[in-house]
């Protein structure tokens, strides 16, 4: 059984999912990857490119984890590896949320895969970061590194 998570406003396109099928044949999570070869953003601006490719650096160094893209919310899991995770225990309530899920994976010994995806400006809405949800992922990180 798989279960997808990916925006709703067609950010993530869902052509991408046949890919995600064929990945996750040997993988127990599917990370849909901005900064693989192949990957991409469409139409960002300098300041969102900096804050997006900052945050997934900040992480990975912080957490020690070898992913390009811990912020991406593209992804397939494994049921299995859903039902392993302490859901009703995690630290993170924003953006952090993501990072969270993966580095948790990571520890727990599952296969985690990034496959390239093309992730356009959103067209309608605004964004939902903040101060508060910045400095919630940036202190999250930290406290991430004494999880197992």
């Amino acid at each position: 059984d798989l279960v997808f998570e990916m925006d709703c406003d067609f950010s993530h396109r869902p052509e991408h999912l046949p890919e995600f099928l064929e990945a996750v044949q040997d993988a127990d999570l599917v990370l849909g990857s901005r900064y693989v070869k192949g990957g991409g953003t469409r139409d960002w601006g300098l300041s969102r490119k900096i804050i997006s490719g900052g945050g997934n650096l900040y992480a990975r160094t912080v957490l020690g984890l070898p992913y390009k893209d811990l912020t991406g919310g593209f992804k397939c899991f494994r049921r299995k590896v859903l039902e392993a995770l302490d859901l009703d225990n995690l630290m993170s309530f924003g953006y952090c949320f993501q990072i969270e899920l993966t580095c948790r994976t990571h520890r727990k010994g599952f296969r985690i895969r990034e496959i390239p995806i093309v992730f356009p400006d959103r067209t309608r809405g605004q964004s939902k970061m903040s101060g508060k949800i910045f400095k919630e992922a940036f202190f999250t990180v930290w406290k991430l590194r004494g999880v197992r």
